[in-house]
């Protein structure tokens, strides 16, 4: 049994939730424990679990989150950075599940979200699980 940390960037509150229970579900169902953490937005993941990371306290991490593209360049900057900063700390040799949605509205984020239907949080905590497994073989 392995213990994972969810780290969920919450502006979408009922998007989250979705999020997170898929993930929950994911991790609890193959035996792990897990804790949730919240920080202000996508472009803090990282760096949540890089602090995390140092307590030896985690197996490995799911990051959670929805970025919806608006009017500005913002999107796109947070969408590449969030993501840029998880493959670092993968590279790394943490084993992390991208679960921050990147999308073009409400409508998309729902479907993916939505355990019932694409569930993006349960699928990146079986990545998560994926990476813990090659990286307990390959070391």
């Amino acid at each position: 049994m392995a213990k994972f940390l969810i780290v969920e960037a919450r502006f979408y509150d009922h998007l989250n939730d979705m999020l997170v229970a898929g993930a929950r579900a994911a991790l609890k169902d193959a035996g792990h424990k897990v804790e949730v953490i919240t920080v202000p937005g996508a472009l803090e993941i990282p760096g949540a679990i890089s602090l995390a990371d140092e307590s030896n306290d985690f197996d490995g991490y799911v990051a959670i989150g929805v970025v919806i593209r608006g009017e500005t360049y913002h999107f796109e900057i947070v969408a590449g950075e969030s993501a840029r900063g998880i493959m670092a700390l993968t590279m790394d040799g943490l084993a992390i599940g991208n679960g921050i949605l990147t999308v073009e509205n409400e409508e998309q984020a729902l479907v993916r979200a939505d355990p019932a239907q694409k569930d993006k949080g349960g699928e990146a905590a079986k990545a998560a699980m994926a990476l813990l497994a090659l990286r307990e073989k390959y070391t």
